[in-house]
């Protein structure tokens, strides 16, 4: 007798056989009461979920976030930041945004950096990119640039044409475009770039106070990029590159790690500050609001099962915890929406219970009146009642709130956002294209001219270039000159 576990059913019933149908015969057809053969191909059909329709092409990995911050009380009262040394366990996924499941994930496109940090006072999740910055400010746009950026419904091919076509009538996203194009477009590994949560949130302390906050994840392996040809032949070799060195870095116990540090802007500075400091297009200048660190992220453990914590992984930038709260970004509203929604979608009612979603630092876990629903499971709740309020001692409001309220005025309506003194969709790119090295200038316009020389129309050449021309002129021109010899060597 084997000691290895027997096979069963889905019932749990024995598997006698699963090499072989049931037949009529040894040469007869197969039987419809082959409840094993009809159970395992049903299930078979059914095993892909929905991919995300953004980020599918993922990698994940468990670690911890230690505090090194000696005392952030004054500016909020996050507990996962209350004392130096403090643990608290982490999971991180890495994405390309724009491929679907099978795209190569060295790609020239931003990377997701999304962090779930399993608190006691539940999950706090900073959903971000490996840049400081987006193509956008205004999440109404989102679904149409994401449509440009994915396959065309005609060809079923990304298209240039329609990739610059939506830029040119958005110069917002020249800075972006900016950071895209140059050599940190594309990761050498997804342990050497920085993550940011790119948005700007509010910090609340325990006298009510409020600060504005951006956060950055500073890699400690060191920034190293892969030029465009370098990634095109490592992708058509291994299109999981990225997935397999993070997978073999943590099995040779070469754990990657990244330093938290923020920004802070006291609430008073920002109706007068000279860019609109709730505009994700925008960064927060260093000279103007130094970093300040807060603690190092460890990365240690991959998942036992990809799909299972990778795949269903549901991060959602409304998981707030007390001391954190949303800003105005426009951005960042329309997402608080967004991603918990796609999730219901994707993964049903239920996928919060999933254990890579689950609060794994609640004392009791998750305790609420929600019930019912697909896949419901962990009991569903049992006989507890599920309605509020109720005298039989259930789950009351605590009165903590994540975040202080924030003040409006005027009529509702559609708004162009208040104008800062310095706001404008350029000058930022500009200042990017000037601090960069002739080397880094001359690859970031190869790179743009590479994409754009494919688009089949001149207005819309012309009107993209334009965009580079109000950053910087010389950048605008080069990128003129190499879009020119490009189209007429071919």
């Amino acid at each position: 007798m084997s000691n290895r576990p027997r096979l069963t059913t889905e019932a749990g019933a024995p598997v006698a056989d699963n090499q072989h149908s049931q037949t009529a015969g040894a040469a007869g057809p197969v039987l419809l009461q082959d409840h094993h053969l009809l159970e395992k191909l049903a299930r078979f059909n059914r095993e892909r979920i929905p991919e995300r329709v953004v980020h599918a092409v993922g990698s994940g990995a468990y670690g911890y976030f230690e505090v090194t911050h000696p005392n952030l009380s004054h500016y909020t009262l996050m507990k996962l930041f209350d004392t130096k040394g403090k643990r608290t366990e982490v999971f991180l996924r890495f994405s390309t945004v724009a491929g679907s499941k099978g795209a190569p994930d060295t790609a020239r496109d931003p990377r997701g950096f999304a962090v779930r940090f399993y608190t006691e006072d539940g999950n706090w999740d900073v959903v971000g990119n490996n840049t400081p910055v987006f193509f956008l400010r205004d999440g109404i746009k989102f679904p149409d640039f994401i449509h440009s950026q994915k396959y065309d419904p005609f060809t079923n091919c990304q298209e240039p044409d329609n990739q610059w076509d939506f830029f040119s009538y958005s110069p917002e996203a020249t800075h972006q475009f900016t950071w895209l194009f140059g050599d940190r477009g594309i990761p050498a590994t997804l342990r050497n770039m920085d993550g940011f949560g790119s948005h700007t949130f509010q910090w609340v302390n325990a006298k009510g106070e409020r600060f504005w906050v951006k956060f950055h994840f500073k890699t400690d392996q060191g920034i190293r990029t892969l030029s465009s040809e370098e990634a095109a032949a490592i992708g058509g070799r291994d299109p999981q590159h990225h997935q397999r060195d993070l997978y073999a870095a943590l099995e040779r116990g070469e754990f990657p790690s990244w330093t938290l540090k923020v920004q802070v802007m006291p609430e008073a500075d920002a109706p007068t500050y000279r860019f609109n400091p709730f505009d994700l297009t925008k960064v927060w200048p260093y000279k103007d609001y130094p970093l300040i660190e807060v603690g190092k992220l460890v990365l240690n453990r991959a998942p036992d099962n990809y799909f299972a914590d990778v795949e269903q992984a549901a991060l959602d930038p409304s998981n707030f915890v007390p001391g954190i709260g949303p800003s105005p970004d426009r951005m960042l509203q329309a997402r608080l929406f967004a991603y918990g929604d796609a999730q219901r979608y994707r993964l049903g009612i239920n996928h919060t219970r999933l254990p890579v979603n689950s609060p794994r630092g609640v004392q009791g876990g998750a305790r609420n009146y929600g019930r019912d629903g697909a896949m419901a499971f962990d009991g569903n709740g049992g006989r507890h009642k599920n309605y509020e309020p109720n005298s039989y001692h259930g789950p009351a409001q605590s009165g903590d709130a994540t975040g202080l309220g924030v003040s409006v005025t005027g009529l509702t309506g559609t708004y162009v956002p208040v104008r800062h003194a310095e706001d404008n969709d350029f000058v930022q790119a500009g200042n990017l294209y000037r601090v960069m090295s002739e080397p880094e200038r001359q690859r970031l316009v190869e790179n743009i001219a590479g994409s754009l020389s494919q688009v089949s129309r001149e207005d819309v050449i012309t009107r993209a270039i334009a965009h580079f021309r109000n950053a910087d002129e010389e950048y605008g021109a080069r990128v003129a000159k190499a879009v020119h010899d490009k189209r007429r060597s071919r």
